[in-house]
C-alpha cells in the first residue's frame, strides 16, 4: 500500500494527520522485528500439546485420525515458518509537545530515512517549496503482530498515526 506525505506552509501532512513543523522537536525511526524466541517457544508448546492430544486421537481414529494429526503439524511448522519470515518494519517517530508518536510505518528503511531527511530539512528551512513525498511499502492493516519483549498483542494502523493494541 502506498501513502503520501506532504509538507507545505510548515506543516507536515501524514495521510489526515497534521504536524506543524515548529511543535516538532525530534525526528527519528523505530525497527519492529519478530521475536524469534517466542514464536518458537509458542511452536514448542503447540507442537507438545498437539503430540499428546493429536497422538491420541490418532491412536482412536486410525488412518484418518493419522492424516489429520499430519495435517495439524504441517500447519503449525507452515505458522512457525512464515513467522520467522515476516520482515522488519520501520517507523517514522516524531516528538511533539512531549508526546511521542509513530506517524508512518515503512517495510523499507530507505523510505523512512528519507522522509527523515526531508522533515529535518523543511524544519531548518522553513520557506521551502512544498514537498510530497510517496511511501511506495507504508504497512497498513494487521501486518505488525507481536514484536519485541514490549508486545502489545496484535497491531492494528493504518499507515499513519500512532499503533493501537487490542
Amino acid at each position: 500500500m502506498a501513502a503520501q506525505v506532504t509538507i507545505n506552509e510548515g506543516v507536515l501532512w501524514v495521510g489526515g494527520e497534521a504536524y506543524p513543523l515548529r511543535n516538532i522537536s525530534h525526528v527519528g525511526q523505530r525497527r519492529l522485528t519478530v521475536d524469534q524466541g517466542a514464536v518458537w517457544k509458542k511452536f514448542i508448546l503447540r507442537t507438545i500439546g498437539w503430540l499428546i492430544l493429536g497422538g491420541i486421537f490418532a491412536a482412536v481414529a486410525g488412518t484418518v485420525g493419522t492424516i489429520v494429526f499430519l495435517a495439524v503439524e504441517a500447519l503449525l511448522i507452515w505458522k512457525l515458518v512464515s513467522a520467522l519470515q515476516k520482515p522488519p518494519v520501520y517507523g517514522l517517530v516524531l516528538n511533539t509537545s512531549g508526546t511521542q508518536r509513530e506517524a508512518i510505518w515503512s517495510t523499507r528503511q530507505e523510505e523512512i530515512q528519507r522522509l527523515i531527511y526531508e522533515i529535518t530539512n523543511a524544519i531548518g528551512n522553513p520557506g521551502v517549496a512544498q514537498t510530497i513525498i510517496n511511501v511506495e511499502h507504508a504497512v497498513q492493516g494487521d501486518l505488525v503482530q507481536q514484536y519485541g519483549a514490549g508486545s502489545i498483542g496484535k497491531a492494528r494502523h493504518s499507515g499513519s498515526g500512532s499503533i493501537g493494541g487490542s
